[in-house]
């Protein structure tokens, strides 16, 4: 795999993919139907899904490629593909909250290595680079010349007391008992894969979520806060949390910040 060739093509497809985004998003009125699972999608996901896909599958022929929006992509059973949710945070996109993010991210055996977040609407952009360290870029962006960035390393909690965050539009009772088991000093909300990018930047120090996502969701994100130095393990034993697992769905989970002493499921 050519990494830096890796990194430009999908930090390119994202900004483009941002593009189009941002062009249903500054409509008086966009186009909103139910998938089978009954969550939303838009033309907006559609339009972006189809120009990120086509641009991986022409840069990289010879790598499964696993997307939200392509049903077929769903019985893919490599443990190396392309993953993408070309519009993580729909609901934030038609609320027009602003926190929803174009997800793309490389998983080696079964382990996200690279990535892109990339959320248009608050410019914002967080890629791995060849060597897997994570950056965030400043802006503005030229989708052909990387611009200003600074490398993101996860921090450690100030006296043990934690700076949380979860999610917007997930927050329930069991995720607030879990957060109640730490000294917490300060608490965020944020939308999307936004959340794991804000530990990589050292803006949160745990991210809990007691709550259904699909590999997708959380891909790109856990190679960026990877590339910080941050984790993502599973809830309920402390494991790594892993990838390619049948029918892509995981289990409840954990990204933080190592000097998180994590408390038990319990």
């Amino acid at each position: 795999m050519d990494y830096a060739e890796l990194s430009r093509v999908l930090r390119r497809l994202a900004l483009e993919a941002g593009d189009l985004i941002m062009e249903v998003y500054g409509r008086d009125d966009f186009d909103v139907r139910a998938k089978s699972d009954d969550s939303p999608v838009t033309e907006a996901d559609e339009a972006a899904d189809r120009l990120i896909s086509a641009g991986l599958r022409a840069a990289f022929p010879d790598i499964a490629l696993v997307t939200e929006e392509q049903a077929a992509s769903h019985s893919v059973t490599a443990t190396t593909f392309l993953i993408v949710d070309p519009l993580d945070g729909t609901k934030e996109f038609i609320h027009r909250r602003g926190d929803f993010t174009v997800n793309i991210a490389l998983v080696e055996e079964g382990r996200p290595t690279r990535g892109v977040v990339y959320a248009p609407a608050k410019s914002r952009m967080f890629w791995t680079d060849a060597e897997g360290r994570t950056v965030e870029e400043l802006g503005p962006f030229d989708k052909d010349r990387v611009g200003e960035t600074r490398p993101l390393s996860v921090t450690t909690p100030d006296n043990g007391a934690l700076t949380v965050v979860a999610s917007k539009s997930h927050r329930d009772q069991a995720t607030d008992d879990y957060i109640a088991k730490y000294a917490v000093a300060d608490f965020t909300s944020a939308g999307s894969s936004l959340k794991f990018c804000l530990v990589a930047a050292g803006e949160a120090d745990l991210y809990p979520r007691l709550g259904r996502t699909m590999e997708w969701d959380t891909a790109a994100g856990q190679a960026v806060l990877a590339g910080a130095g941050g984790q993502v393990v599973r809830f309920d034993d402390h494991s790594p949390l892993g990838y390619a697992k049948s029918g892509f769905e995981n289990p409840f989970f954990i990204a933080y910040a190592p000097g998180v002493e994590l408390k038990a499921a319990g």
